[in-house]
């Protein structure tokens, strides 16, 4: 693994110590260069860092580049939070390489490579007899991304252990946390200590005077929850909970590029509700880039058993070959989690495994979710669950017209053109149908 954080011009605890004083300053605004050279700079970073007053170290913002950390650390650290943002090499546009793989540190190199080199094998032949599986389904002037579509079903296979490269970007107590948590995964646990050994030494090269607090934080106790998903768990694989019905007006705010809904906030932060969903990693990868749709993620031990997730297309016309691909990497993972640890061995479990999440959402946030799933360019398992949400929010009295897909939404707003999506318009005119009529064929 490789991480760098670019270089800003200030230091994050001259900002910080510079915000602080300002707030008692009445004067004027005390900068960061004032801050720098103060006598008393350190003493109150510390003060107010143990304090707990720690909105003055949220000002700076690392961007890290990060290559080849694998697709589970990322899931499990972070992206389970709300602090950041990323943008991350995709699995469903980019074609894969082999070489891109986590082998745990505890593992058998060789056996490993081998699990690897078979799953990949299983992913290129996926890739290649989906091709033209979806050229008949794709309408005349989309048939040139046949061979993305066909990727985009295909890493389903793919195993966690394989590598990505990111931007990712947090604040400075946002990296403190992680260089806390790391001791206290229930997976991944050598590669997140690697991480946050690299993480740390960027951090002192960007700004020596962090260190008393990254002392601090990697003392600090944790623990990871414990959840009991007994109580939650049901046969079907969305199931929503803890309805809150508020009405609310859609308008403009909603349907412009820049969602000034999130500016002029309004009624809808009133209504909510929580949901139980079996879904796969891919997915889950997915749904976790919407932070203000916050989720319970248990450790993949306490919930672990044979399940996971088959494509339609698939499962009309490659099911046999599917089958046999999965249940061979769940015969080398269950292997080697007696070799290893259940822990360590978590890369062998393919994108296709499903796992339960406990989710939270204000109607807020859930129009935008809705926009963004129901389109028909989203991946489509996400869809399959975002319409289940909705499907039982109307079954229980919730007006549904709010949660429409991006292109329902401007089309009832007058907003042209009704599809934002440009070149990428999937060739279907959503915005005329019933949300009862909504169906992917892939």
């Amino acid at each position: 693994m490789k991480i760098k954080i670019l270089d800003l011009n200030y230091k994050p605890t001259d900002i910080a110590v510079g915000s602080a004083r300002s707030c008692y300053f009445g004067k004027n605004i005390i900068t960061p260069e004032m801050a720098e050279n103060w006598d008393k700079k350190n003493e109150l970073l510390d003060s107010i860092f143990k304090a707990g007053h720690h909105t003055t170290l949220q000002h700076y913002h690392f961007t890290i580049l990060i290559e080849g950390m694998s697709r589970h650390l990322i899931w499990r650290l972070l992206h389970s939070h709300m602090f950041y943002n990323s943008e991350q090499v995709s699995q469903r546009y980019a074609k894969m390489r082999i070489e891109n793989f986590y082998i745990p540190k505890s593992a058998n190199s060789e056996r490993w490579g081998n699990y690897y080199n078979k799953m990949f094998k299983y992913y290129d032949e996926f890739c290649e007899k989906l091709e033209p599986i979806m050229e008949t389904q794709l309408p005349k002037f989309q048939k040139h991304n046949a061979k993305k579509k066909a990727q985009e079903m295909a890493r389903y296979l793919l195993p966690v252990g394989m590598k990505a490269h990111l931007y990712h970007t947090i604040n400075v107590i946002t990296a403190l946390r992680y260089l806390n948590v790391v001791n206290f995964l229930p997976e991944s646990q050598t590669e997140a200590k690697e991480f946050a050994n690299q993480l740390e030494n960027e951090m002192l090269r960007i700004d020596e005077n962090l260190k008393p607090l990254i002392e601090f934080a990697k003392k600090e106790k944790s623990v990871f929850p414990k959840i009991d998903m007994e109580k939650y768990r049901c046969e079907k694989d969305v199931k929503i909970f803890d309805i809150i019905n508020h009405n609310f007006e859609m308008n403009e705010n909603y349907a412009g590029v820049l969602r000034t809904s999130n500016i002029f906030l309004d009624e809808s932060l009133l209504g909510g509700f929580n949901s139980y969903i079996r879904l796969s990693f891919s997915a889950d990868a997915q749904n976790q880039r919407h932070r203000r749709s916050p989720a319970i993620r248990p450790a993949i031990q306490d919930i672990y058993k044979r399940d996971f997730y088959i494509p339609p297309i698939i499962e009309e016309n490659l099911l046999s070959e599917y089958n046999e691909a999965i249940n061979y990497s769940y015969e080398f993972f269950e292997k080697e989690s007696v070799n290893i640890g259940f822990g360590e061995a978590i890369y062998a479990l393919t994108n296709a495994h499903k796992i339960e999440i406990l989710e939270k959402d204000d109607f807020n946030e859930f129009t935008h979710k809705a926009q963004m799933r129901l389109c028909y360019n989203a991946q489509q398992e996400i869809f399959d669950i975002v319409y289940e949400q909705i499907k039982q929010l109307g079954e229980n009295g919730v007006d549904i017209d709010n949660f429409l897909p991006p292109c329902a939404v401007r089309y009832k707003e007058k907003i042209r053109p009704y599809c934002p999506e440009g070149d990428r318009f999937c060739g279907i005119k959503v915005w005329k149908l019933n949300f009862s009529e909504y169906q992917r064929k892939i």
